[in-house]
């Protein structure tokens, strides 16, 4: 066979063989300066802003899938995103030429290989959100935190957060028009915690709806400030009505700080 041939035979081989090999990568973020996780046309997000750091330093496009999306100004404490890519490299390396060319308020922590159907958002067994508020003014914490100074009822709220576990659907704390097959998440963890001026909820589930807990920490405040019963909370939960539920609580108060897979160790 002429040489010629050979070496197209040999390239078509190549074509045939590749692979890609899937990459987990564990990150954290401050949310302030961007407009949520999803690339969005003219403004900055988290994942346009980490798809452009990817390509440049790998010298080939990748999208990152991300395990969620977070709204504007909501911050992620943990979040992983995966993408695709042909060939091997030195993990450490990427890591620092990464965190050297992101901007301050990102961070990569590792990059995980995993098997070629790991999924960072169909494979999270368990994700845990907080949600802070500080009762005293304090201007260090104006983009972090959210300054709320009335008194709360910290015991009742904690009484309404465990009525959550009696339910599974959860359609009254979702946005509404919001395009999902099922309202229905499983609660494993649900209350709040002081710590001197500083509130503290936390809530773990195996999935949330768009808005859920901003809306869920909004009507726990007006149990917290006697406006509504723990009967009133129960009810709203079981009108599935967004109406009925409370207010939306900012964005700058809310951590994505934890996500589980079976096959990721910490």
């Amino acid at each position: 066979m002429a040489l010629p041939k050979l070496k197209s035979l040999y390239l078509w081989c190549l074509t045939l063989c590749r692979f890609n090999l899937r990459y987990f990568i564990h990150l954290a973020y401050n949310g302030t300066s961007y407009h949520g996780w999803q690339i969005q046309p003219n403004a900055a997000s988290i994942q346009e802003t980490l798809n452009k750091a990817f390509s440049v330093l790998l010298q080939s496009e990748i999208n990152l899938m991300g395990a969620g999306r977070t709204d504007t100004g909501v911050h992620a404490k943990e979040m992983y995103a995966h993408f695709d890519f042909e060939t091997t490299f030195e993990i450490s390396n990427l890591v620092h030429k990464l965190n050297s060319f992101l901007p301050k308020d990102i961070v990569i922590y590792d990059i995980i290989p995993v098997h070629e159907e790991a999924h960072t958002r169909f494979d999270a067994t368990k994700r845990t959100y907080e949600y802070h508020i500080h009762q005293f003014k304090n201007p260090f914490l104006d983009d972090l935190s959210w300054y709320f100074h009335q008194h709360l009822d910290v015991d009742l709220m904690n009484e309404a957060a465990k009525l959550l576990f009696n339910y599974t659907d959860f359609e009254c704390f979702s946005k509404v028009n919001t395009d999902v097959n099922t309202f229905d998440c499983t609660i494993f963890e649900a209350y709040w915690k002081q710590e001197n001026d500083h509130l503290i909820f936390t809530i773990s589930a195996n999935r949330f709806l768009r808005n859920m807990v901003r809306s869920i920490v909004g009507t726990l405040v007006n149990v917290g400030l006697h406006k509504i019963t723990l009967d009133d909370f129960t009810k709203i939960i079981e009108s599935k009505s967004r109406d009925k539920a409370g207010f939306s609580v900012p964005a700058q108060g809310l951590y994505l700080t934890k996500i589980e897979y079976d096959y990721i160790s910490k």
